[in-house]
């Protein structure tokens, strides 16, 4: 944490801030001013949103400790914790995942609305962007009608100004009841005066009532007296959710007044559903947002005519198929191809594995052998499959410059607010397999890490959904380093390169067609908040690419380790020479010399490990064309990571993970043998 809150500081040098620019607060017609001589709420404060409205930003500011910040919904999907010393003897700041509403649809939802009912909140600030205050102001509204304090932040406010949208601040919090102030937390302008209203926080006066008709209003009175006053929402908050049909809430009301209360309940939602004749849901959502255009009207002049400037002109062409495709192909073959793999799996991995074989292996080997008289002892710290040999030079060599360029153009495509756009784009072909374009996220994630990636897919709406995701992750999507040292191997043969590339997208749309034939479920529907292009930072795309690069070898370095360290066990004990000599004849059913068998086992660990060990056996010459290409699909194709396999468990379940597992490895040695086959028979020499 030391080096990331170093680097908070080195960012707000580079653009030329400072604590005190911090502080201010940008231009606000109307603001009102920040109370004075109040104390500041003890506790927690929880920071609310929806996705893309710079929740995590805001938390950067008053906390100094990272949490990634992305210009595109879904990146916090775990709770962030930190202290803020911005209020007068600190707070606990929590970081939440974004949520539309207070009746959950997706699990990061649900995260967020567990954490507001674990513990009533200090202070909520409710971030809200300022160029969408008509999305936004609907959730607003449910957290003031629960009773909870709340600041709202109006963020973005630059971005609204260049829009030509202008927010009355002063009325806005007149018709909230809450305190609100303009921000823009990505420059860290408007924090220290969010700080300053933070003392106002408490529950909201009743100038704010959404007016729901008397049948609803009937409902909710005797529901209302039914729950009684209880810690979290108010009695007329959980009131409109039961009447929405939200499960959570029922079965709340069941475990804590018992079965009979439960189901008086049950019976005026039921009599409320017959007297409105429509769905109770939609009469709420229509009273919530009648509440929120009259607040508009009163507080919000949008310009008089819609702009369509470059910003938007450009977006339009990222999400036409007619344009979007070739751009597609443009950053995937400069971006992945030849910046990741040419310049990184090759050019810097070659630098890199040059100095290890010529200074670094010599030396340590030579050292092992002065001062480690045992031959164990040496095979352990050197040799063949020595710690610092292999675990460390695979990891430092090999992965660190592939990973490390992948989040350079990662950060960048991520900062620009490509992915959104690039998931409006395929959304028709993954509907084809159960998904639908808010899965771009995950899956280009995955690219990075698919540990991470793994735990991103609760954004996706349904658990059909979330399964399918993650079955397409653990088979198909490679890792920034896997995919990087596949694309070093095979930049030098084209063919070669199509051939995997073929297999492995066809097994990925094959299979996902197939699951979402074989498990049942409503077709997805699609929504996503498109936040608007920008220029990347030249500061956050190094922020980000230093804390994951950190964070990546801080995985993957002890397992680097701990495989030299079983394989050095296996050695000794001859498990190691069995394993390798069980794989070889599946190995010659594919095609493929022994010397692989190795890079296999190792595959077993991470499948990037193995990536690295097919990487050392090409560099020996001992493979053809073919025999690449058959390799390269097997190792994509492989076993989920350990750190992968661990999240998979948490999230969906141990027997879930072990019958994706087997399913994976099943395939890819089935693609294998039946890409070989192919070749072979069609006498094609790649």
């Amino acid at each position: 944490m030391q080096g990331a809150a170093w680097l908070q500081r080195f960012r707000r040098r580079w653009r030329g801030g400072s604590e005190a620019a911090d502080g201010a607060a940008p231009e606000a017609r109307g603001a009102a001013p920040p109370a004075e001589g109040r104390a500041a709420p003890a506790g927690r404060i929880l920071i609310i949103g929806s996705p893309n409205v710079g929740k995590s930003a805001l938390f950067n500011r008053f906390t100094g400790r990272y949490a990634t910040v992305s210009n595109y919904p879904g990146t916090t999907v775990e709770l962030a914790r930190g202290r803020t010393s911005r209020v007068p003897g600190g707070a606990e700041v929590i970081d939440t995942p974004g949520m539309y509403s207070l009746l959950p649809i997706t699990e990061e939802e649900r995260v967020a609305r567990a954490t507001l009912v674990a513990e009533p909140p200090a202070a909520v600030i409710h971030v809200i962007d300022a160029k969408n205050v008509e999305r936004m102001l609907g959730l607003t509204v449910q957290l003031v009608e629960a009773g909870l304090p709340v600041v709202v932040a109006l963020n973005m406010w630059d971005e609204a100004a260049e829009l030509g949208i202008r927010v009355d601040v002063a009325r806005l919090e007149e018709s909230l009841g809450v305190p609100v102030a303009a921000t823009v937390a990505t420059e860290g302008v408007g924090p220290g005066a969010l700080a300053e209203r933070l003392p106002e926080a408490r529950p909201p006066r009743a100038c704010l009532r959404v007016d729901y008709g008397p049948v609803l209003e009937g409902a909710i009175s005797r529901i209302a007296r039914l729950l009684g006053a209880a810690p979290g929402f108010s009695a007329r908050a959980r009131a409109l959710l039961l009447l929405q049909g939200d499960a959570e809430e029922h079965t709340r009301v069941q475990r804590e007044l018992g079965p009979d209360v439960a189901a008086r309940v049950r019976r005026i939602v039921d009599d409320a559903t017959r007297a409105a004749g429509h769905a109770l849901h939609y009469l709420v959502a229509m009273a919530r947002k009648s509440c929120a255009d009259e607040i508009l009207a009163r507080a919000v002049q949008l310009p008089p005519e819609e702009r369509t400037g470059l910003r938007e002109r450009l977006s339009r062409f990222c999400m036409n198929p007619l344009t979007g495709l070739p751009l597609l192909a443009f950053v995937l073959y400069f971006g992945l191809y030849k910046f990741v793999g040419d310049f990184g799996a090759g050019t810097l991995v070659d630098f890199l594995e040059s100095w290890f074989q010529d200074y670094v292996n010599p030396w340590v080997n030579a050292a092992a052998e002065r001062a480690l008289p045992w031959a164990a002892a040496r095979d352990l710290v050197a040799g063949e499959f020595g710690v610092t040999t292999l675990g460390i030079r695979y990891a430092v060599a090999i992965v660190l410059p592939i990973v490390g360029t992948f989040f350079i153009a990662f950060s960048i495509l991520e900062d620009s607010g490509y992915l959104p756009r690039l998931a409006m784009l395929i959304d028709r072909v993954f509907k084809r397999i159960g998904l639908n374009g808010r899965a771009v996220i995950p899956m280009v994630l995955g690219f990075g890490c698919d540990t991470m990636a793994t735990m991103v897919t609760r954004t996706l709406e349904s658990k059909r959904e979330r399964l399918i995701a993650t079955l397409l992750l653990a088979l198909a999507v490679p890792c920034s380093a896997q995919m990087g040292v596949i694309l070093g191997l095979l930049s030098g043969r084209p063919a070669a390169l199509a051939v995997w590339a073929g297999v492995v997208t066809g097994i990925f749309l094959l299979v996902g067609a197939a699951a979402a034939r074989v498990m049942p479920g409503e077709r997805p529907q699609f929504y996503m908040e498109l936040p608007p292009l920008r220029l990347p930072r030249p500061a956050n795309i190094f922020l980000k690419t230093y804390t994951r690069m950190v964070w990546y070898l801080k995985e993957v370095l002890p397992l680097f380790v701990l495989a030299s360290v079983i394989i050095w066990i296996g050695r000794l004990t001859g498990l190691f020479d069995l394993a390798t000599g069980a794989l070889v004849p599946v190995l010659r059913l594919m095609g493929l010399p022994p010397e692989t068998a190795v890079a296999f086992l190792f595959g077993f660990f991470r499948r990037d490990y193995g990536a690295a060990g097919l990487f050392d056996v090409h560099q020996q010459g001992l493979l053809s064309g073919n025999q690449l290409a058959v390799a390269a699909i097997v190792l994509t194709l492989f076993l989920p990571c350990v750190a992968q396999f661990l999240i998979m468990k948490k999230e969906r379940g141990l027997r879930v993970t072990l019958l994706v597992s087997a399913f994976v490895l099943a395939v890819a040695f089935g693609a294998g043998c039946a890409t070989h086959l192919a070749l072979t028979v069609l006498g094609v020499q790649l």
